[in-house]
This record gives structure tokens, C-alpha cells and sequence, in this order.
């Protein structure tokens, strides 16, 4: 028999469970505020006090207490209540003036407000300033950058991909291939100066050019692990070879799904008959302007942040070498890479994004 008290359910709404995981998933929210959505968010899949308190690392009375201020209080319930101190001294006017004018207006002379900006405007200091910013998410002085897709087929071509990675063909391989192209060989023209206490490594922003390399690569989404050939070239030629290494590496008896990009050397007509003569060979392309679609681009990211960026190449050869070394290191102990995303989510956050621009 169940013991203790019978726990009253918890049910989202639509609206709410967008709101906690919007929270959940802003990095600019705070500790406490990420802890209450997720917490909220796992008390709804009706898990127990005690479940959620392990899968969230809390305590046991933490999860009852947010519980159950949120089945008092819904949202609100989540705020901090006021504690016991000084009163404030900035009054909820002068706070709605300054996120008025931070929202609603430039200063003369630049481009984005700055806190001693605003509190030479506004009366405050400007260490008050950056407090009711970081009270309300507002960073003026960074700016992000988005790209929207025009490609016609958006839609069919997100589900498709998505499909492939959630519910991938059986006896099939789904691989993500691409080609990271003009891989600089780069020589410091000093030597690094090693990571101190105190002090990061340190390199001069001058440097030899040794030459380039491009570096294709399939990535084999159920294992994570990846094929990958360097050619001082990333023409229709090099991208047919490296389909054929592939293709030598795969059973006969499996089919070959591949998700590719829009780039015009994996369309000519060479290609097509290749495929052709390969029919076990099915092509997927990814939306335009849609590469973070493309799972092996997290793994040119890693390589890039984990073994070139920082390394010094004295020749092609050389790097050549590091790439390949950290391909077969990848490969021991590779893991995939988990799509959790499905196209209907996707596709929410795309149109949500888009009502916004009008």
C-alpha cells in the first residue's frame, strides 16, 4: 500500500509549462528561478516529491514547498516573497522610467544604453542601474544575430530530417554528412606561453599561414561516430570519393539515408548519377540557412574548439595529422548526439519567432 499522504496532481496548462520552460532554458534567468521551473515542470510528469528532489539535486521540503505554492498560487506562487531588510530607496516609478528608457529609447550619441548612461539620465548610481537590469533580463550592450530560412519546402524538409533522427528506417544507416572546408594551418609566430595561476594561456595574434584543408565527414547518428577524409579541395570530385569511401565501409545489405546541405557540389549532375548507380544511397536536404539541422556541424564544433583552434600547425601534414588523431580518439569512445526536439516543436518556435517580425 502507498504510504504517506496521497500528493495532489499537478497539471500544466499550455500556457505555463511554455513559461517554465522558456525559464528553464534562458541563460540569463537566475539559479533560483531555473530551479522552481524545473522543478515545477518535473512535478508535472507526476513524479513524487522525493523522485524529482533526486532528479533535480534538492531537497525533499524544497519540492513540497514549491508544489505547493504553485497549486496555491500558479505562477505567481513561483516568486520570491519580499524578506525582512532595509526598504528600498528606488521607488517602483523611477524603476518602470528605467525600463521604459532602456526599452523605448537610444541615448544620443550611441547605439545602445550603458548603466553610467542611464544613471547620469537618470538620478542613480550606476551600480543601482545594473541591480534593475539584471532584475529584468535586460543586457543592452549585447545583440544576437538570427537567420531566417526563405526555402519554400521548410516544412516538409524539417519533418523529414527530424523523422530520420527520431524514428530512423529499420535496417538503414542515418549518417550526417557535410564538409568543414578552408581549414587554416596556422603557426603562432611565437611560442604559446603556457596557463599560470592567476593567468590564461597566452598567444600572439600574429601568425604564418601554412596552407588550408577541408575535411569531410559523416556522422553515424545511432553510434556518434565519424568517417572523415581531408582533401585540399571540397569540389564534386572529392565529394563523390568520399561517398565511395563511405559506401566501400557500409554493408551491402543496409539502406543509406543521408542529410546533406543545400551546397551545390552535393547536386550536380556527377552526383545524381552516382546515385543513380547507387540506389541504396537516399539523399535528405536540410531547409537553407538551416545548418544547426545538420548534427554533424556539433561535431565541427567540437573539433574546432577542442583540437585547431588553439593548436599551431607548422604545415598541412601536420594538421592533417591532428585531425585525424582526434577522429579515431572520438570513435573509441564516441556517443550520440540525442535529437529531443520534434518537427511540431520545432516548427511552434519558427512560427512563434516569425510573429514577432511583423
Amino acid at each position: 500500500m502507498p504510504r504517506g499522504r496521497p500528493i495532489p496532481p499537478l497539471v500544466l496548462t499550455h500556457e505555463e509549462k511554455t513559461a517554465l520552460e522558456r525559464v528553464s532554458r534562458r541563460r540569463s534567468a537566475g539559479r533560483d528561478d531555473v530551479m522552481r521551473a524545473r522543478v515545477i515542470l518535473a512535478c508535472s510528469g507526476g513524479l513524487s516529491n522525493g523522485e524529482v528532489a533526486r532528479t533535480q539535486g534538492v531537497g525533499d521540503h524544497t519540492v513540497g514547498k514549491w508544489r505547493k505554492r504553485f497549486l496555491v498560487s500558479r505562477l505567481d506562487g513561483l516568486i520570491e516573497l519580499p524578506r525582512s531588510g532595509a526598504p528600498r530607496s528606488i521607488s517602483d516609478e523611477k524603476v518602470q522610467e528605467i525600463i521604459t528608457l532602456t526599452l523605448e529609447t537610444k541615448p544620443k550619441d550611441a547605439t545602445h544604453w550603458s548603466t553610467r548612461g542611464m544613471a547620469k539620465k537618470c538620478g542613480l548610481s550606476n551600480v543601482s542601474v545594473a541591480r534593475i537590469w539584471r532584475a529584468f533580463g535586460l543586457q543592452p550592450h549585447r545583440q544576437e544575430s538570427f537567420q531566417l530560412s526563405t526555402d519554400p519546402l521548410f516544412i516538409e524538409k524539417v519533418r523529414d530530417v527530424v523523422g530520420l533522427y527520431m524514428s530512423p528506417p529499420e535496417n538503414a544507416l542515418v549518417l550526417c554528412v557535410d564538409e568543414k572546408s578552408q581549414i587554416q594551418a596556422l603557426e603562432r609566430s611565437q611560442p604559446l606561453l603556457p596557463m599560470r595561476p592567476g593567468q590564461p594561456e597566452r598567444k600572439t595574434h600574429d601568425y604564418y599561414r601554412h596552407g588550408t584543408v577541408s575535411l569531410f565527414a559523416a556522422l553515424d547518428v545511432k553510434t556518434g561516430k565519424v568517417e572523415g577524409h581531408c582533401s585540399k579541395k571540397h569540389t564534386q570530385k572529392e565529394f563523390i570519393e568520399f561517398l565511395r569511401t563511405v559506401n566501400r565501409n557500409v554493408p551491402q545489405e543496409m539502406e543509406v539515408h543521408a542529410v546533406l546541405d543545400n551546397y551545390a557540389t552535393h547536386k550536380t549532375p556527377a552526383v545524381q548519377r552516382w546515385l543513380q548507380r547507387n540506389p541504396r544511397w537516399h539523399l535528405h536536404f536540410i531547409p537553407t540557412h538551416s545548418s544547426w539541422l545538420n548534427q554533424v556541424e556539433r561535431f565541427f564544433g567540437e573539433i574546432t574548439n577542442k583540437r585547431i583552434r588553439r593548436s599551431n600547425f607548422r604545415s598541412v601534414p601536420e594538421l592533417i595529422a591532428a585531425i585525424s588523431n582526434y577522429i579515431k580518439t572520438h570513435n573509441e569512445t564516441s556517443n550520440p548526439f540525442h535529437w529531443t526536439a520534434s518537427a511540431d516543436l520545432i516548427l511552434e518556435k519558427v512560427a512563434s519567432f516569425c510573429s514577432e517580425l511583423r
